[in-house]
């Protein structure tokens, strides 16, 4: 019976690598489907979305069921209850990366990205990919120090961000008012991609140390007089 309990709890966290292998390919593949024009790609990122949602369900409808049968405590509780936050988190990672698909689907057979842009959205894209593929190690290796790091490298989506803000507030725009909006949501919608990234990862820590990361990464106060 207990073995069982087991095989379920592991088969939860098999499904949390999985969704985060899938969202990492969506953002990687819509980004692609933007910058190409590509209209076929963007078309399955989208209905690719299915897939995703329907995994979260399927987890959280088998963390509930553990949560009811075996009524966990201790570590087991911190596991389910955490799965369930970061199935959210993953289903919600798909869903940006859906809407950067159908924002390249808008605007097919156009561009939505000018040129001069492409090589920064084109880095956000793979940035973001990486990110998740980390997030999906932590899931599987429960690399404490692994998590804390993907934070530092959110900072530098964040570079990259406000360098399209940069862009966008540049008296040399030329592209226009619905380019703009659309580069401004672009950014929107990789900046939390990433976040989601790092809250997996963070959630790992949780149900690793039964703390929070940002009290992990907390400076030490010194000691008075020492």
């Amino acid at each position: 019976m207990r073995d069982a309990y087991h095989e379920e709890l592991d088969s939860i966290g098999e499904g949390l690598v999985e969704m985060a292998r899938l969202v990492g390919s969506a953002i990687g593949r819509a980004t692609t489907a933007m910058l190409d024009a590509d209209l076929k790609l963007a078309e399955a990122v989208i209905a690719a979305d299915q897939k995703i949602d329907d995994l979260q369900h399927d987890l959280e409808a088998r963390a509930i069921a553990l949560l009811a049968r075996q009524q966990p405590v201790a570590t087991d509780l911190r596991i389910v209850v955490t799965s369930l936050r970061m199935s959210a988190d993953l289903e919600r990672s798909g869903d940006l990366a859906q809407h950067v698909a159908k924002l390249a689907r808008l605007r097919f057979p156009d561009r939505a990205v000018p040129g001069d842009l492409h090589a920064t959205i084109l880095e956000m894209g793979q940035l973001a990919q990486r990110l998740m593929a980390k997030a999906a190690e932590v899931i599987i290796t429960k690399d404490v120090d692994l998590a804390l790091q993907l934070e530092q490298d959110d900072d530098e989506m964040d570079l990259l961000h406000r360098t399209l803000f940069q862009h966008l507030m540049d008296d040399r725009w030329k592209h226009g008012i619905e380019t703009a909006v659309d580069v401004t949501l672009l950014g929107r919608y990789y900046e939390r991609f990433a976040d989601h990234a790092v809250s997996v990862a963070k959630r790992v820590v949780y149900l690793v140390t039964g703390e929070h990361a940002d009290e992990l990464q907390q400076p030490e106060t010194p000691v008075e007089g020492a």
